[in-house]
């Protein structure tokens, strides 16, 4: 169960990532495009360490024998 909840935290940043960063390339006249594509990166990193830490922590329940 708690891989599950680990991979349904990381589900709506994968859809938040991609859509700041297209925010911040479609407002690149802004002065606050490259804060704005920077955090677009780290939700879209932040994303894959949980889908990784969510799959891992399935995988050791179902292969762990405890």
């Amino acid at each position: 169960m708690k891989g599950i909840r680990i991979l349904s935290f990381s589900l709506p940043l994968l859809f938040i990532g991609p859509y700041v960063i297209f925010m911040s390339f479609k407002n690149q006249s802004h002065p606050l495009f490259i804060p704005v594509l920077g955090m677009g990166i780290i939700v879209c990193l932040f994303s894959i360490y949980l889908i990784f830490k969510g799959i891992q922590t399935i995988m050791k329940s179902l292969f762990d024998g405890k």
